[in-house]
């Protein structure tokens, strides 16, 4: 079928956003049809050819991710409601535009975004170890002399950024200035619950091989409840939003072997292309990508990945 760079949904429901990666379309006024597209950004800027299954892959991780969080953490809200499209939608759709969206989608509650990433760093490595260098901070944060790349920190920082619109890039914030943004409660809540599932995911991870260096969350407010609940949106802890780095060959004062897309950062910086628009992954790298997503996908699930035989929809 080749990869998804665009769904055609949008002849059939009303969409209400369209990112990086994902399409969000109204299912009514309580629930939305989150899809998750084959398209893959870095540097915030998208490739002009997408990565087959990588959107499908993403989806499952997530749902196995909202299943696992909120058995661990049973307090923990979330947008999630199911996997796959709802039967209602499929019996409108074309059997071949089914299948395409067949793993690739999920049912969610439909809240208001809180404007800020929520970024959990718990290794110093990336925009975190360059502003190290320059300074001695991160985000504003004074960390200590003498740490080296990739060394663990004492304890995970939370590191917020503004949301930025497509096109546009996220920009390092304060702690303080993220209060400024969205209130210094929610700023709280937000903080207090990102350390926590970092903390969780990164427990269970490690047991298997995995060390999520950093990761990217979002929240939004569930105004039906009284006082108006944080809950946790979008993706969450995938090779999109993390550094996934293999606890075999990780070593302190150089970059990793990692899991994620830190493979296409690498290629675009050493082939002068960071930061570029119109850039066309050549096959190699876009194949090595979709291979480190696969191998996280087998190292936190402990099912190896395949497309065809993927587990359909519960919906």
């Amino acid at each position: 079928m080749g990869a998804t760079i665009q769904t055609g949904l949008r002849d059939y429901l009303r969409l209400l956003a369209s990112g990086k990666v994902r399409e969000i379309y109204e299912l009514d006024d309580t629930k939305l049809l989150f899809v998750a597209t084959d398209r893959i950004s870095a540097y915030d800027i998208v490739m002009k050819n997408a990565i087959d299954q990588k959107g499908a892959i993403l989806t499952q991780l997530s749902d196995f991710w909202f299943n696992l969080l909120q058995s661990r953490m049973p307090g923990l809200r979330t947008h999630y409601i199911s996997l796959g499209l709802p039967l209602t939608l499929q019996e409108r759709l074309p059997p071949d535009m089914v299948e395409q969206l067949r793993l690739r989608t999920m049912v969610v509650k439909r809240l208001r975004v809180l404007p800020i990433e929520s970024i959990v760093r718990g290794f110093i490595t990336g925009s975190a170890w360059s502003s190290y260098q320059k300074d001695g901070t991160v985000c504003g944060i004074p960390l200590p002399s003498g740490l080296k790349e990739s060394q663990k920190l004492q304890r995970p920082l939370w590191t917020p950024s503004t949301k930025a619109e497509l096109g546009s890039k996220d920009e390092n914030i304060s702690p303080e200035q993220a209060a400024k943004i969205i209130g210094k409660e929610y700023a709280d809540q937000i903080k207090a619950l990102s350390l926590n599932i970092y903390e969780e995911a990164s427990a269970y991870a490690l047991e298997r091989g995995i060390i999520i260096a950093d990761t990217k969350f979002e929240f939004g407010l569930d105004e039906s409840a009284s006082p108006a609940a944080v809950v946790l949106l979008d993706e969450v802890l995938t090779p999109d939003s993390s550094r996934f780095w293999n606890v075999g060959t990780y070593q302190i004062g150089r970059g990793q072997e990692s899991y994620d897309k830190q493979y296409l950062r690498d290629w675009l910086a050493q082939s002068g292309l960071k930061g570029k628009q119109g850039v066309e992954m050549p096959t190699d790298i876009s194949t090595n990508t979709l291979e480190r997503y696969k191998e996280a996908y087998y190292v936190l699930v402990g099912k190896v990945w395949d497309m065809a035989t993927s587990e359909a929809p519960r919906s």
